[in-house]
């Protein structure tokens, strides 16, 4: 008796043929100097990570077929042992353990629910950790006074609950450090010490509040330390081991500024004891710690047009000199160190530089290059990416930026492609090398990144007025910022497209709903298209959210709202689509369902509209496997082709 074939999700009828998705990537006709897969082919060498000893170094290394198996060099002898092979579910993360040990997680088609696994440096004692179907594991903390295990959370006893265990990095015995037992109430964050002991915990109440809570002691009852909504924030970031004080903490709030700054904060007395950093425009990003010396604060950091370092110690003062000496007009991240601080792996990059790794040897004084992520893509062939402002038509200051190509003829102008980013509530576009804009320019299109409200990064008051947005002010950013790059800038305002992943799919079908004559066509990638259907398809994990949703997306159970929400989906209203929309889905989506695709293309087509749709049914909240995302954006750039060059 033969195994049935398990069903495939969505509806299967629905993806446009193989053989039509490569006549649509046909019409990107022209000769340019590189292709699609310089752009987007996985470097041959990446992912680097220094070992604590500084006796080896780690990385991924790209074989013929796409994949990118582990490899360990020892740096005294040149050895070098392949130690993970990389098979068609990929390898979505890995970390040093120990100096002998590594540890690596897999999800299951891009489902999200990823399992941790461990391995020696040469390839020895292979260990599947957390073989536990449908359960999502996350890293909590290291522990290197405990040098075999970690701390991870996993939802196992409850889909929609996540516990601490400690884990054995060689056996993957498991021992649960706190019980997370009420759905109602839920243990949202665990904060542990550097000796693994818990002290305090973030607890959501009321669906909408979270409330930061501590102990004295391991023997003492929980007290509640401060009580914020989702408008505010209160985040217990570390613990401070360098004042003396057992119960200070380092954390990260907006509560007394518009713009998160980081203090020092008394867990026991509940009072701030020192402002940190604080910048008057963007919220801080963090603090880096030296545990050599110490604990001591080595820089704070934020970004703003670019990432910003401010060096607090007075050895990484030092280091930042050398650093922003040694590598003038690029930004330059410290990608790992050694517990003796003897060595500092640092990635340097920039807007024209995909990156490059180099070894800093302390003593010495030293750099060596470890590799060019990216030799091909020359860095004076690559396209500048300038920071812009303006005032959106309700008096906000909006900031974003564009990527124009580089050989653009003087009185000429370019068609543009808006790309909004995904979240919506959040994230934000940053400065730095971004293969789609490189690519867009490098074939003639302008890019238009925008930071539109409820964005991250720019303070409380700007994050909140994208409250209740979607699909109206937020759509008025991008549209205030097409019409500022249309005026400075030479861009064809008859031939603009909009494209966008996540909620920047959203965006893209709902501004094709609301401006129909600004846009000439749009990509939407793995986006919402229905709220209501939507809010029905979270994973278990998202449910505590659903307060916090309803106050700052929309409320399904109000009538008024539910009228918005029936506006501002654009699978509800296609009647009101005039142009070509391109529309792009993993199948395994945990996030946003394959119905929310099915649904914009079905209701598109049954109103006679031809409507390339790709699926991979190996993929979930975007492509991770190299051969789909090089066919994805040679189809993308043959559907602009079609509608942008003609």
């Amino acid at each position: 008796m033969s195994e049935s074939k398990p069903e495939l999700p969505g509806d299967p009828q629905l993806p446009t043929s193989q053989q039509e998705l490569e006549a649509l990537a046909a019409e990107e006709s022209g000769t340019y100097r590189y292709t699609v897969e310089d752009y987007f082919r996985k470097p041959a060498l990446s992912a680097f990570r220094l070992s604590p000893d500084g006796a080896r170094i780690a990385y991924r290394e790209r074989d013929e077929n796409g994949r990118r198996p582990i490899y360990v060099k020892q740096f005294d002898t040149g050895e070098i042992n392949k130690i993970v092979s990389e098979d068609d579910e990929l390898i979505g993360g890995y970390m040093w353990a120990t100096g002998e040990r590594l540890l690596f997680v897999k999800d299951k088609g891009g489902d999200e629910n990823f399992q941790l696994f461990a391995v020696n440096t040469d390839g020895s004692a292979f260990k599947e950790l957390t073989p536990f179907i449908g359960v999502k594991v996350m890293l909590l903390n290291e522990l290197k006074e405990q040098p075999d295990h970690i701390i991870i959370q996993m939802n196992k006893d409850n889909p929609q609950l996540f516990e601490p265990y400690r884990i054995h990095i060689g056996t993957g015995e498991l021992e649960k450090l706190y019980e997370n037992t009420d759905p109602v109430s839920p243990v949202m964050g665990y904060h542990f010490d550097k000796d693994g002991r818990l002290r305090a915990l973030t607890r959501q109440e009321n669906g909408t509040e979270y409330v930061l809570y501590y102990r004295e002691n391991q023997d003492a009852d929980w007290q509640e330390v401060v009580r914020v909504s989702w408008k505010d924030s209160f985040s217990l970031i570390g613990f401070d081991y360098v004042s003396g004080n057992l119960h200070s903490a380092y954390v990260a709030t907006n509560l007394e500024n518009d713009t998160t700054e980081l203090i020092r904060f008394d867990l026991l007395k509940k009072e701030k004891t020192e402002t940190l950093f604080s910048h008057p425009v963007y919220d801080a990003g963090g603090l880096a710690v030296s545990r050599k010396r110490g604990f001591e604060i080595d820089y704070f950091y934020y970004t703003g047009e670019k990432d910003e370092v401010i060096p607090v110690s007075d050895t990484f003062k030092k280091l930042h000199r050398v650093f922003s000496d040694e590598f003038k007009g690029y930004e330059y991240d410290v990608a790992g160190y050694t517990d003796n601080e003897d060595r500092y792996l640092v990635f340097v990059g920039s807007d024209r530089l995909y990156g490059r790794y180099f070894l800093y040897d302390v003593a010495a004084g030293t750099f060596e290059k470890i590799t060019d992520l990216m030799p091909a893509l020359r860095e004076e062939d690559m396209a500048p990416m300038k920071p812009i402002s303006f005032t959106s038509r309700d008096g906000l200051n909006i900031h974003g930026y564009i990527t124009l190509p580089n050989d653009t003829e003087s009185g000429k102008t370019v068609p543009l492609i808006v790309n909004p980013h995904g979240g919506p509530y959040g994230p934000r576009d940053e400065w730095g090398f971004n293969p789609e804009a490189q690519l867009f320019a490098s074939r003639g299109y302008a890019t238009l990144q925008v930071n539109y409200r409820g964005s991250g990064g720019y303070g409380k008051s700007f994050y909140l007025a994208g409250s209740k947005q979607i699909g109206r002010k937020m759509l008025d950013d991008l549209e205030d910022a097409v019409a500022h790059v249309t005026k400075n800038y030479p861009i064809d305002s008859g031939r603009m497209a909009i494209y966008g992943g996540s909620y920047g799919g959203l965006a893209t079908l709902g501004a094709l709903v609301k401006t129909p004559d600004l846009y000439t066509c749009g990509v939407d990638y793995v986006g919402v298209s229905n709220l209501f259907t939507f809010y029905k398809s979270f994973p278990p994990y998202w449910k505590p959210f659903m307060g916090q949703l309803r106050e700052q997306w929309f409320d399904f159970e109000d009538e008024a709202e539910q009228e918005t929400m029936k506006a501002v989906s654009p699978a509800l209203n296609v009647e009101k689509i005039t142009k070509p929309v391109y529309v792009v889905q993993g199948a395994n989506d945990p996030r946003v369902n394959i119905n929310e695709s099915d649904q914009i293309v079905l209701n598109l087509r049954e109103r006679g509209y031809d409507v390339p749709y790709m699926v991979k049914y190996n993929e979930g909240h975007g492509f991770r496997h190299e051969e789909n995302s090089i066919e994805f954006y040679r189809t993308m750039m043959g559907f602009f082709a079609r509608h942008l060059k003609s």
